[in-house]
């Protein structure tokens, strides 16, 4: 066993007594010792149902022969620092849940590991952890909240931030929108759109790294603990096969784990963290990729924020194995091993599928041809950004650059009606560096939907969108303006054009012969060892450093 160097031998006796103190048997140390890894904390719903979660996986644990060590890690909360100068620290987390993991892992020489995720960078940070370790494991999400009722009206924290726009342009009063904030979010869960934990959920079961339908079940369906028990069981047949997650993340997987993701009309941020789990993986997979399955994925689910349905109703249809199906039957997914031991078709095989809610459809008769979101090219963006096609009609939109240097200025302007139809509103020095932390617009995208704007106006910016945002919104411009890109070089009034069809974001400008702005002055402490050490959007904005094989091969693009 891989914890025997810890716990084996007369050297080890002091190791030994103090696992002893906390409670554990000779027989309990000579069995497996597997790390049940929890991101519990009380600050939001997504997770604050999970140190109850970690007793069932245990209890699975040990049924099957293995000795649970439980430690829990950070989480920071996107949906309530939104818009704050807390949300920079959203991005960072990732990384330090994915370092903090691989310590006390790799630094007790755990034979296993289930990581227990909920809130968004929870997610892709386990999935990181695994790919970086390489220890056989797996992840289980926390699941969705129920949605609220408001009126009558099935309702998610999405309607909530849409309202302070509405609020602020007289179409809601205050109010309703706080009878609106105290029925939206009911209980525990992560929020119940194919907002980005619901996204990154479908995508890491599409990679093998969860058990299929394990993430499906809602935060507080009666099946949750059942479903966590068998985690239990799952990892230690993993361990006993030597199951390791770099068997199962690979190129195949990870154009699954796109597709996927594309067809559900997922969050954009899937494109940033996919990305961040290749390259821990050391797998070459460039942002273009998305493109290439994008092209040829319809939507297929009619989810929120651009459709009718959230993750409950989608649970309720036959959750991922629904959608994988009518993606193989497709030709759109292929065959990849899983963390079961079995093959990605051979699990998404049973399952029942009621006719309502009608939250799947088949590819002869999609949601919409096109996949949920594109990658763009151009003068703004040279090295790449993200463009959600859901949400919005435009194939293409030309307007006057309004530019600010911040996402409180623009949140600002928008609220006191200074925006208006045509414009594209142009968001920068947000980036991975520049911000630094690279924060999520919702704020400003949804104050633009509140006040009826949200098909008029485009925003661009080096910074991310929250999976809650609709409209047409470009993100991850690359390179950002801390870096010297372009989109540091242009001012208000300037001609912007986004061309979908041709895959194009430019504007009439000579950009090479203005300075660019001054980026941001990099804070202190975990903000500033994140902007000294991050790489671009285009390449997962990781702060690992890669590997002389990575590094080898470039983050290649096709040009449209």
């Amino acid at each position: 066993m891989r914890s025997d160097v810890m716990k084996s031998g007369a050297a080890r006796a002091g190791a030994r007594a103090m696992l002893k103190a906390t409670g554990l048997s000779d027989h309990d140390i000579a069995r497996p010792l597997i790390a049940v890894v929890n991101t519990w904390t009380e600050v939001t719903p997504c997770n604050l149902h999970l140190r109850d979660l970690a007793e069932p996986v245990k209890a699975g644990i040990r049924r099957h022969g293995g000795t649970p060590i439980e430690f829990n890690t950070i989480a920071v909360s996107d949906g309530i620092t939104m818009g704050t100068p807390g949300m920079r620290a959203s991005l960072v987390s990732r990384e330090v849940i994915t370092d903090s993991i691989e310590l006390a892992v790799d630094g007790h020489s755990l034979d296993g590991v289930v990581i227990l995720a909920g809130c968004d960078k929870t997610l892709p940070a386990a999935a990181m952890a695994l790919a970086r370790m390489d220890v056989p494991g797996l992840v289980l999400y926390g699941g969705s909240i129920a949605p609220g009722s408001f009126r009558g009206a099935a309702v998610t924290v999405q309607d909530v931030f849409e309202a302070v726009g509405a609020c602020a342009a007289g179409v809601m009063s205050e109010a309703d929108l706080r009878e609106l904030e105290g029925e939206a979010c009911p209980g525990a869960g992560a929020c119940g759109g194919q907002f980005t934990a619901n996204t990154m959920a479908l995508a890491l079961t599409m990679l093998g790294l969860s058990p299929m339908r394990a993430n499906d079940v809602p935060a507080l369906h009666a099946d949750k603990h059942a479903e966590a028990e068998r985690c239990g069981g799952v990892v230690m047949e993993a361990v006993r096969n030597d199951i390791r997650p770099r068997e199962l993340i690979s190129q195949q997987s990870l154009r699954n784990a796109a597709t996927a993701a594309i067809a559900s009309a997922g969050s954009t941020n899937a494109v940033l963290h996919l990305l961040a789990i290749a390259s821990e993986a050391g797998v070459p997979f460039a942002i273009d990729e998305f493109h290439e399955c994008a092209s040829r994925t319809p939507v297929l689910a009619d989810l929120k924020p651009s459709g009718r349905y959230t993750a409950v109703d989608a649970f309720v249809a036959g959750g991922t194995p629904a959608l994988a199906r009518r993606l193989r039957d497709a030709d759109l997914v292929h065959e990849a091993p899983t963390v079961t031991g079995r093959s990605l078709f051979e699990e998404i095989e049973h399952g029942t599928e009621p006719e309502r809610p009608p939250v799947f459809t088949t590819s002869d008769a999609p949601f919409a041809r096109r996949g949920g979101f594109e990658i763009l090219f151009g003068d703004l963006a040279p090295d790449g950004c993200v463009v959600k096609l859901c949400g919005h009609s435009h194939e293409s939109f030309t307007g006057d650059a309004r530019v600010f240097d911040g996402e409180e200025s623009a949140f600002a302007a928008v609220q006191a009606g200074e925006i208006e139809a045509g414009d594209v509103v142009i968001v920068r020095n947000e980036g991975p560096r520049g911000g630094p932390g690279m924060r999520e617009m919702l704020g400003v995208t949804a104050a633009l939907v509140g006040r009826g704007l949200g098909d008029s106006v485009a925003l661009i910016t080096d910074g991310r969108f929250s999976g809650a945002t609709r409209g047409l919104m470009v993100g991850h411009v690359a390179p950002e303006a801390a870096a010297g890109g372009p989109i540091g070089r242009i001012e208000t009034g300037d001609r912007v054009t986004i061309d979908l069809i041709a895959r194009r974001i430019d504007v009439a400008a000579d950009l090479d012969a203005r300075s660019p702005v001054a980026p941001n002055t990099p804070p202190r402490g975990a903000l500033g060892k994140f902007a000294a050490l991050v790489s671009c959007a285009s390449r997962g904005a990781v702060t690992s450093i890669l590997t002389e094989d990575i590094e080898s091969k470039p983050n290649e693009r096709h040009e449209p």
